[in-house]
């Protein structure tokens, strides 16, 4: 007996995702049905499907609770190749868009919300942009793994970064070599992670900083979507790897271009260690109903 899926389509920068409401937890799609929403030609077309749920109706939910009992909704996401992801930087913003729009939360000016996800709860307050997403804490995965690419020619050493889930970033000098990637074909990491990663390629913009603010350019292949027009937690891991790379005095203010847009990633200081947080617009872009088989 087929199921009718109401969902809405949104999207971030460009990094678009099909939303569903779930608050009881009674409709988990498999991965072969997430595949098919996300198809470009015989489905929907996305980079992710997010399931709106309670935190109190899935096991996932339990240790969001745990951490901070305000975060009463669940970001379920799952990539566009069914597997599950702990965190979307784009995704989340437009995961808050869909549950104001839908009745299901508010959030005035200068409040914040709860939100849990498989990387932890995660804080959105309103922004100039849209929505700014306090990321927590990040810290660098260590080592220098070597990165291939069609495209790039050598392999170049990258270097990961984890804010909440895997990243490894690679610095190109210019324009000519960003634009020169295929990243149709996934770049090959060495050593392999076990959980693999997204990977970013960075270049920075002539002056790299800027009244202030330091700017680079950067394009991503994400762990289970491919390339995508634009990706929240590796913008941030990218701003995080060009200050690391950029040594003492680099800012902790910046903009990153993609192909999507534009986001703005901050640094700043909290109790138990440095934040991240990433600011960007969401938009809701049509309502539908799907039926799955």
């Amino acid at each position: 007996m087929g199921v009718t899926l109401r969902f809405t389509k949104g999207q971030g920068t460009g990094n678009d995702f099909v939303l569903f409401a779930d608050p009881d937890g009674e409709l988990e799609l498999t991965p072969e049905q997430i595949v098919a929403i996300c198809d470009r030609h015989f489905g929907v077309g996305a980079d992710g499907v997010i399931r709106a749920v309670r935190s109190v109706s899935l096991p996932e939910g339990a240790a969001a609770l745990a951490e901070d009992p305000d975060a009463q909704w669940f970001m379920d996401y799952h990539n566009a190749d069914g597997s599950v992801a702990e965190m979307c930087g784009n995704g989340i913003r437009v995961y808050i868009e869909f549950l104001i729009a839908s009745g299901l939360a508010t959030l005035a000016p200068g409040e914040t919300i709860a939100i849990g996800t498989r990387a932890g709860v995660r804080d959105v307050q309103r922004s100039i942009l849209g929505y700014q997403v306090d990321l927590g804490r990040w810290k660098l995965d260590g080592g220098e793994p070597q990165v291939r690419a069609k495209g790039l020619g050598l392999a170049l050493d990258g270097l990961g970064v984890n804010v909440g889930n895997p990243h490894v970033v690679v610095a190109l000098p210019s324009d000519d070599d960003l634009d020169a990637l295929d990243l149709a074909y996934s770049p090959v990491l060495e050593p392999a992670p076990e959980a693999g990663a997204n990977i970013e390629f960075v270049v920075p913009r002539d002056p790299l900083v800027k009244d202030g603010v330091g700017r680079i350019r950067m394009r991503v292949h994400e762990r289970g979507s491919g390339e995508t027009l634009s990706c929240g937690t590796g913008i941030v891991a990218s701003a995080l790897a060009t200050r690391y790379w950029a040594g003492e005095g680099a800012p902790n203010d910046w903009s990153v271009e993609v192909d999507g847009g534009r986001l703005a990633v901050r640094m700043f200081p909290a109790e138990d260690g440095e934040h991240v947080a990433l600011s960007g617009p969401a938009e809701l872009v049509y309502d539908g109903e799907l039926s799955l088989g």
